[in-house]
């Protein structure tokens, strides 16, 4: 799955859970998800080959 900070947890590297992938108006990827911990939302921003990745193991696909 996704991988990203978490604001409120001060945690790197935490798998998002219900990850989203989404693709922003200028192009890019964008994953969003729930933190395993706290629930807090996590953003994190992907390339195109993290982004088919993410969609490969298991993130839902919304483009």
């Amino acid at each position: 799955m996704v991988e990203a900070y978490c604001v409120k947890c001060k945690k790197k590297g935490q798998k998002m859970k219900d990850a989203v992938v989404a693709q922003t108006s200028r192009g890019g990827y964008i994953a969003k998800g729930k933190c395993p911990i706290c629930s807090t939302t996590m953003c994190a921003m992907l390339s195109k080959e993290n982004a088919d990745k993410a969609v490969k193991e298991g993130a839902k696909k919304s483009f």
